[in-house]
């Protein structure tokens, strides 16, 4: 019996509707980018639950229209998170691309390292030799550096913003209209 991800409740607060959205975006409504602020507001407030969170948008809006927005606003907030996981997805397959890349090459520079370190230790035990021989060594590891970089620390947090933009995208949507408060939370 697997349990069910808890569902987190984001809630931010607008003057209007409009405020959600890139002013500067000419596309119609539903495919328009977010307004930074509230993409931001969003998106670090997600980042901090599990990866495996479903949350709740709720958008107070101070003055709400007449139509009721939240399917629209939905449609829209989904439709950009969306896109952004597509985004990152893309991102994160061009990194991984990159990474059997540097491997390739990370491993035929240590192995050739490795052969002219060998080849030098048949010979003298000079200082030269020696130096030569621990520069090859030390050269084969910096070859590795890329790859174990990749595949050890930065592709991870790049599937985790993959995934919380798609959990993002997943999420429920209401719109309701602004009580009077502080502010607290607004975009």
């Amino acid at each position: 019996m697997s349990k069910r991800p808890t569902v987190h409740h984001l809630e931010l607060r607008v003057v209007e509707v409009a405020e959600l959205f890139n002013s500067m975006d000419p596309t119609p409504f539903l495919h328009r980018d977010l307004d930074r602020d509230a993409e931001q507001f969003l998106e670090s407030w997600a980042l901090e639950f599990p990866q495996d969170s479903r949350f709740r948008i709720v958008v107070h809006v101070e003055r709400m229209p007449a139509a009721d927005p939240a399917p629209l606003v939905s449609e829209a907030i989904r439709n950009y998170f969306e896109y952004r996981a597509t985004v990152t997805r893309r991102k994160l397959r061009a990194l991984l691309g990159e990474g059997r890349a540097s491997l390739v090459i990370g491993l035929a520079v240590l192995g050739l390292c490795l052969l002219g370190a060998d080849l030098l230790s048949a010979n003298t035990a000079s200082t030269l030799v020696q130096l030569s021989k621990e520069g090859l060594l030390i050269g084969g590891g910096v070859a590795m550096w890329r790859p174990m970089q990749i595949f050890l620390y930065e592709w991870w947090p790049i599937a985790r913003r993959c995934r919380i933009y798609r959990n993002l995208a997943r999420s429920t949507v209401q719109v309701v209209p602004a009580k009077p408060s502080a502010g607290r939370g607004s975009v």
